[in-house]
């Protein structure tokens, strides 16, 4: 008898566990998520009627893989150009909602009786709102064109980088197991280095490999490079000290800044969305069905905590932020929820054992309690709002549109905050790539030359010698380099301001360049007299050498720049918000009375108030269409208006859902071709094709006609049936017999 290995029966056990649960939740119309926590409830150690999975920790590791892919694909939608575009509003509605949550989940511990380390992952649990479960209920409930819906998503995209940032904290918190203010410091200069340091590096190099690989690349080859590139930054992140999330995520949001990431995203859905099942059924695996009963009180305090905290952060977040009291009530009743990052957090905890084994279930049973509210707090959002409205003091509200029209107005910036920001900018970028050239000169450059090429001191010289050519360039740019020209002349020349600040800016660049060769000079030598010598050969060579470092640096600043801009001027769409509007996107459907009409005809703007921005054809890109642009389907149109403005049009857009004619309605499949004979007693015998009623009657075509032996092809409408005549039809396999037969 052949041996079936047990992670091949476990796995099988899982999936047709999972893909059961799937049916029944999507007939439901419930999250898969909770179908596969459901599904490893069922097939977990503690449910003994149905066969259980017996190799939990090949399993574990299988649910890793899950983690991985699953951050990989958040990482191809998250993209760092979308968390610089957020704003100050998502921004500041994020870190608001993040701190609260914390907080409370801290103190909701603590009054629960919990270890410090407990409350400290609680809090961690509901920091973060679902991704997963809000675009779903937007999608389900149609509120996406929504101006809150923009605001939610920015949130969103803040809180993905949050819980990054949570994640390698709370990792060093489990570690040393107790709050050391200098550990959390270096950790998190450690993360913003290597974030920064992989972030450059990605941009410059991922996109310059696809686009010279472009015409090698088909799908199978360029789902392997994807997977591969992941791992490969899994790996990376690993060596340093980091999760293999974190990895997952970074490669993920490099690769969603370049021209192939909706491919890419596409490709790999599919193996992201088996591990990541595989990994959610593991989720539900470790629940223990009577803890849930023994903490139905705390995980009921933690619900109400959850939502009350989250409506209350998120919204006075978005009011600080200058949001009106509506948009704010929405935004905070759409985020009172937790999700896929909650269970990773929690997993954390379990995996360093540094949290109790009842926390993971109570996470697990708030985040599917906050899934089915989410929808319904959402549909209460608008009215809740008028409710409010009408009970708060007028001179509350009243203050409140006050402020939010105060903090709607354009901003501009001075030129010493263009300055300050432009020369920050250059300082922190500059000093991470020479910080991560020394290092990689002193630690892997030196090393290998002294083994493979020349030992001893001459070995030491030409590594030092090739470390401190690949710093020039960098060192040029951050010493001497010429930043916003215009703003530094206007302050130069603007007797209001003395040159001192300026002087002292320019002095303190030339500083950090020496001190980074002092301390490229360092890792090599100890005496200063290399260093001083070093220093003096680097500004002699700098000022030689100025315009080709120049030339040389501006060619890689261009190709890191078009690197990164690919995929934006690739979906080019222009920016205008004027006033309480926001930009939607709609598409044409096939069935929509819009199809064929130009836009003169429709009047959309005279008629619903919306204005169109520009229409996207497959690959064509039409800005402000003329009057005479007609509408196709499935074109891509993004319009400007008010909520109501849009909802109203997103219907014609749609089309109306009318009732389909029964004879427009029948399945494709239908469609057959096929052969009739005609006989004396046909209802058609001795009747042309045109008065048979064929086409009327069955939706047929008459393609041919074999009439003792002579075969004719696409006969005229006028030909008379025959007796023994074979009729080739093309038609309603269910009609057209009744009527020739």
């Amino acid at each position: 008898m052949i041996h079936l290995p047990v992670l091949i029966t476990d796995l099988g056990l899982i999936l047709a566990a999972a893909g059961i649960t799937t049916l029944l939740f999507k007939r439901i119309k419930q999250p898969l998520v909770l179908g596969y926590i459901l599904a490893g409830l069922l097939v977990g150690p503690h449910i003994k009627f149905i066969p259980t999975v017996t190799d939990n920790a090949s399993i574990h590791i299988w649910a890793e893989i899950g983690v991985i892919f699953l951050l990989f694909s958040l990482g191809l939608e998250f993209s760092f150009k979308k968390l610089v575009k957020v704003g100050g509003s998502a921004s500041i509605t994020a870190i608001v909602e993040v701190v609260f949550m914390l907080l409370i989940g801290f103190v909701a511990g603590l009054a629960m009786g919990w270890s410090t380390m407990d409350s400290i992952f609680l809090g961690g649990i509901l920091s973060v709102s679902s991704t997963t479960i809000i675009i779903r209920a937007f999608e389900e409930l149609g509120v996406k064109h929504k101006k809150f819906a923009g605001l939610v998503f920015g949130v969103l995209i803040v809180e993905d980088l949050v819980a990054i940032l949570l994640l390698v904290l709370l990792s060093t918190l489990a570690v040393s197991q107790q709050f050391a203010g200098a550990d959390m410091l270096i950790s998190i200069l450690k993360l913003c280095f290597f974030l920064v340091l992989w972030f450059i590096g990605g941009i410059f190099l991922v996109p310059t490999f696809l686009k010279a690989t472009k015409k090698l690349m088909n799908d199978e080859t360029m789902l392997i490079v994807s997977i591969a590139l992941c791992l490969l930054m899994v790996l990376l992140a690993v060596k340093v000290g980091f999760s293999p999330a974190l990895g997952a995520f970074i490669m993920g949001s490099i690769l969603a800044e370049t021209t192939q990431a909706e491919r890419i995203e596409h490709l790999t859905k599919s193996v992201k969305d088996l591990f990541a099942a595989i990994f959610f059924v593991s989720v539900g695996m470790m629940i223990n069905p009577s803890i849930l009963i023994d903490y139905a009180i705390p995980i009921l305090v933690i619900t109400i905590a959850t939502v009350l905290g989250k409506f209350l952060s998120s919204g006075m977040g978005a009011l600080l932020s200058g949001q009106p009291l509506k948009t704010s009530v929405q935004t905070g009743l759409s985020l009172a929820q937790i999700g896929e990052f909650s269970f990773i957090i929690a997993t954390l905890g379990l995996t360093l054992k540094v949290t109790s084994d009842f926390l993971y279930p109570i996470a697990v049973a708030v985040s599917a309690i906050t899934t089915f509210t989410t929808p319904y707090l959402i549909k209460a959002s608008e009215p809740f709002y008028l409710f409010l409205e009408r009970t708060l003091p007028k001179r509350w509200v009243e203050a409140i549109n006050r402020y939010s029209s105060s903090t709607a107005g354009i901003t501009t910036l001075s030129d010493w905050k263009i300055l300050l920001k432009s020369y920050t900018f250059n300082t922190i970028i500059h000093s991470v790539i020479i910080i991560a050239i020394v290092f990689l000169g002193s630690r892997y450059l030196q090393p290998f030359i002294t083994k493979n090429i020349i030992n001893g001191n001459n070995g030491i010289i030409i590594s030092l010698i090739l470390t401190l050519i690949f710093m020039t360039p960098f060192l040029w740019a951050l010493a001497i380099r010429k930043i916003e020209k215009k703003a530094y002349s206007h302050l130069w020349l603007n007797k209001k301001y003395t040159r001192g600040p300026l002087v002292a800016l320019e002095v303190l660049r030339i500083s950090l360049a020496l001190f980074f060769v002092g301390f490229l000079i360092y890792q090599f030598y100890s005496t200063w007299i290399a260093v001083v010598i070093a220093i003096a050969l680097m500004i002699v060579g700098m000022f030689i050498f100025s315009r080709k470092l120049q030339g040389f640096y501006n060619k890689m600043e261009s190709r890191f720049l078009l690197n990164l801009n690919a995929r934006e001027a690739q979906n080019a769409q222009p920016e205008i918000l004027p006033w309480d509007t926001h930009l939607a996107e709609l598409v044409v459907a096939p069935e929509s009375p819009l199809v064929g009409k130009t836009l003169i005809e429709l009047s959309v703007r005279e008629k619903y108030g919306v204005n169109i921005a520009l229409i996207e054809r497959g690959k064509i890109m039409i800005p402000t269409p003329g009057r005479d642009e007609r509408l196709y389907p499935n074109d891509k149109v993004l319009v400007i208006g008010t909520d109501n403005q849009l909802a109203a049009i997103k219907e014609l857009f749609e089309g109306a859902k009318e009732e389909i004619p029964e004879e427009s309605s029948f399945p494709k499949k239908d469609m057959t071709l096929q052969k009739i004979v005609i006989n004396s007693s046909s209802p058609v015998y001795l009747q042309s094709i045109r008065s048979s009623g064929i086409r009327e009657k069955t939706q047929g075509l008459v393609v041919g006609i074999e009439r003792r032996g002579e075969r004719i092809l696409n006969p005229d409408s006028n030909l008379i049936f025959e007796n023994e005549d074979v009729v080739w039809i093309v038609g309603n396999s269910k009609k057209v017999p009744d009527l020739l037969k």
